[in-house]
């Protein structure tokens, strides 16, 4: 079929975006529309004496002024943490309370601690100045490691040290065994730096109450309806039922829009008690003060090899930064989501990790594209290439000794994992070949002959996504033969409606026109576990798939009536319900017009898949850079990779999900990095004035290969795509840029790898050459 599973067929979805037709949160606007302006702490801990707002809620258009008093008052609970995680002890990790509006202490910069809603955004915003709040300034801890320091400012007293879980995973004992038989142990410390995820869209929400039915309504940009209506009334302590939570267009997510926000449970609450709906849209600072951040770990690794190169065991210690409150799964990030990806692409007797998890008086921290996995593969491939250099193996070859073989699979991970598919070293030679690494020293002499210094560096990955819980969809066909799809995913940019109509169209053989995808409405898809973890398609396909299937079974029972015959002996395809070995059809459209004889609903069939395991996506990437040793600065000039998806329903889609992906991961390891001031705690890089994200000119083309073996965990043989491009690009990235900087004895350097970073770096060099 020409629009169907494996074409790579345009984005349907794009005319329509294109030409103005979208509509996201801050498109919406309702009747007797009001605005909310929240106050937010200057300060980064300090405790609240006393909050004035007599001033403010005396300004013209002013609504209302409303603290936390106000929503404990209504019985309105904090937001809670759902990461299930028990600490070494078997003990639970400490988890205090996140009021949606901050009570009796503000813990980071911008804590909302008030809001101001009035009748126009100008109006509150003004107002939210006015409101006076007697703080007493704390001593604050920003940095990660130095949380855990003796005497460091505790930011909860219910948590001594800053200490919020001390969590492990893997074989302590026998990871110590072969580190102290091995010939060789390679040891690195490493920074994961704090990233803010910046998309397109911002957060925003409308709040409002249906005047027929008092139920309370939520337009909100996010990644999943259902499970923020859950909270919604675990917070409001009402039925479910007693809300509609809807997401219209989103401009992309990566991860932070998952989670609930003090902002929207404000906002419902006071539409709730003003009775008119309640609009707030964050401005790009806001977004850097308020939405969750991504990474910020500080880890020392240890790799214990035998004579030969091989590996014995790895042993990571780890302190993760959570922020100032636990958001939705923060502490599952660093560990679960992650740490069992630290065996990679490589057979690795034992492995143990560490994860000490800490508050610091700063946004708080939670997934972000790839959620532990770019972690746990920027520590590995960082310090299995820097083994490599030390063994004088090189990258590649030390890979090669280690690779987990084809005919070893499946593979039973040390880690609990269990690899279903994979050729991994035919990616890295596939990988090598395509970056034309064969002749790098020339292009180096080249480089060199202008004064630049060019290197190349390689990163294998491998990922576990696309399991967890079930997806939802609802396939219903009309008597008209189109065909509506009611799925609980959430597309956040990502060609959604794209990918499962070739689906729908492969199963069914109706022509994508025919096809409506509905998600992001409570009202109309029953069921749903959102977007998240590269799960849509491949789960939320193989749903739709089962959905499609159900649906051919019982039209095939209408099928056989309009042609004489038993159920039994009708085959259908493309489209086409026949009769096995004759001429005789009906199509699918007019099998519909008899289900529906009053030209309504003619079938309508919900399936929900559970995939059994996780899926595996894996590949190589291997990036080019060249330096100028003159200013630092690093131009990232060669991109190649070559990844396995399993089956891919849209080469086009999901080669886009890796551009941007690497866009990503080559802002984290060059350019994207938060800063706080260590003494006051204040946000440095509060705006793109100074956080720098990624631009056009950064990126040099990529070049993409597939080499996919299909996935044997669910039946259409997918793997997750979305999150691979940000977890092999960094380590790709700073392996190159360690290479380029080798000739002057630099063996690592963390991200950002900025100009004044590897500048400064190159001094030293140079210093310490001079005192010899």
């Amino acid at each position: 079929m020409k629009f169907g599973i494996g074409q790579p067929v345009p984005r349907t979805e794009d005319a329509r975006l294109l030409t103005g037709g979208g509509r996201y949160t801050d498109d919406v606007s309702l009747p007797g529309q009001t605005f909310a302006a929240f106050v937010r702490s200057p300060y980064a801990h300090a405790a609240i004496r006393g909050i004035d707002s007599a001033d403010a809620a005396g300004q013209p258009g002013v609504l209302g002024v409303f603290t936390g008093d106000d929503l404990e008052a209504e019985g309105i609970g904090p937001i809670p943490c759902n990461a299930a995680l028990k600490q070494r002890d078997g003990s639970d990790y400490v988890a205090p309370p996140r009021p949606a509006l901050a009570k009796g202490r503000v813990r980071h910069v911008g804590d909302p601690v008030a809001v101001v809603v009035a009748e126009t955004p100008e109006a509150a915003r003004d107002a939210a100045e006015l409101v006076m709040v007697d703080y007493d300034d704390l001593p604050s801890v920003t940095g990660t490691a130095e949380a855990l320091e003796p005497g460091r400012p505790l930011v909860w007293d219910e948590a001594p040290g800053n200490l919020c879980f001390d969590w492990e995973q893997g074989e302590e004992a026998a990871v110590e065994a072969a580190l102290s038989k091995a010939a060789r142990v390679v040891e690195l410390q490493i920074v994961n730096n704090r990233v803010v995820a910046n998309p397109m869209e911002g957060r925003a929400c409308v709040a409002d109450v249906e005047a027929e039915t008092g139920r309370l309504v939520i337009y909100v940009t996010s990644q999943g309806v259902h499970g923020l209506r859950s909270q919604f009334a675990n917070l409001f302590r009402l039925p479910e039922k007693a809300f509609r939570v809807v997401t219209t267009d989103v401009g992309g997510g990566f991860g932070m829009k998952l989670f609930n926000y003090p902002e929207y449970v404000v906002c419902l609450f006071a539409a709730r008690r003003l009775k008119r709906p309640v609009k707030w849209a964050a401005e790009r600072t806001e977004g850097f003060l308020s939405d969750d951040h991504g990474r910020d770990h500080v880890s020392r690794a240890r790799l214990a090899l035998d004579a030969d190169g091989r590996f014995l065991g790895l042993r990571v210690d780890t302190v993760a930064n959570l922020g100032a409150y636990l958001s939705n799964y923060g502490p599952f990030i660093p560990t679960d989501a992650g740490s069992a990806m630290l065996v990679g692409s490589y057979i690795t007797p034992a492995v143990y990790v560490r994860v000490k998890g800490v508050f610091t008086n700063t946004q708080p921290v939670d997934a972000y594209r790839g959620a532990g996995r770019p972690e746990a593969a920027y520590l590995l491939e960082r310090l299995i290439d820097h083994a490599g250099r030390e063994t004088g193996l090189g990258p590649a070859e030390i890979r090669r000794r280690n690779f987990i073989p084809v005919a070893s699979m499946p593979y039973a991970t040390p880690m609990g994992q269990t690899y279903d598919t994979g050729d991994f070293r035919q990616n890295l030679e596939d990988g090598l070949a395509l970056a034309d690494l064969a002749s790098l020293p020339a292009r180096k002499a080249e480089a060199k002959a202008r004064g630049k210094l060019r290197g190349a560096g390689l990163a294998t990955y491998i990922e576990a996504c696309s399991g967890g819980g079930a997806e939802q969809a609802t396939v219903q066909v009309n008597g008209d033969g189109r065909i509506v799809l009611m799925i609980g995913t959430q597309t956040n940019g990502q060609g959604h409606e794209t990918a499962y109509k070739q689906i729908l169209a492969d199963r069914l053989g109706v022509p994508p026109e025919d096809i409506e995808v509905v998600q992001g409405d409570t009202d109309r898809v029953s069921w749903g576990a959102g977007t998240g973890g590269s799960r849509s398609v491949p789960v939320g396909g193989s749903a739709l798939a089962e959905g499609a299937a159900r649906v051919v079974s019982k039209a095939s029972e209408v099928a056989a009536d309009l042609l004489e015959t038993a159920a039994v002996d009708v085959e259908f395809k493309d489209g086409l319900f026949s009769v096995v070995g004759t001429d005789r059809s009906v199509t699918f459209k007019e099998v519909a017009a008899k289900a529906a004889a009053d030209g309504g609903i003619a079938f309508s069939e919900v399936a929900r898949w559970t995939p059994p395991a996780s899926t595996f996506p894996n590949g190589c990437h291997v990036a080019e850079v060249e330096v100028d040793p003159d200013t630092g600065v690093v131009e990232v000039v060669g991109y190649s990779v070559v990844d396995d998806f399993g089956t891919v329903v849209n080469p086009l889609l999901v080669i886009g999900q890796v551009h941007g992906g690497v866009a990503q991961g080559i802002g984290q390891a060059l350019q994207e990095r938060v800063v706080f001031d260590p003494e006051s705690g204040q946000l440095l890089t509060g705006s793109f004035m100074d956080y720098q994200l990624p631009r056009a000119l950064d990126i040099p083309p990529i070049q993409v290969k597939l080499n996919c073996v299909p996935s044997t965990t669910n039946a259409l043989g997918m793997k997750g795509a979305g999150e691979a491009g940000a977890i092999g690009a960094p380590p790709a990235v700073i392996n190159a840029l360690v290479d380029a900087l080798s000739e002057y004895g630099i063996t690592h350097i963390d991200m950002p790898a900025t100009p004044q970073a590897v500048w400064q770096a190159i001094q030293e060099h140079s210093l310490r050459q001079a005192a010899e």
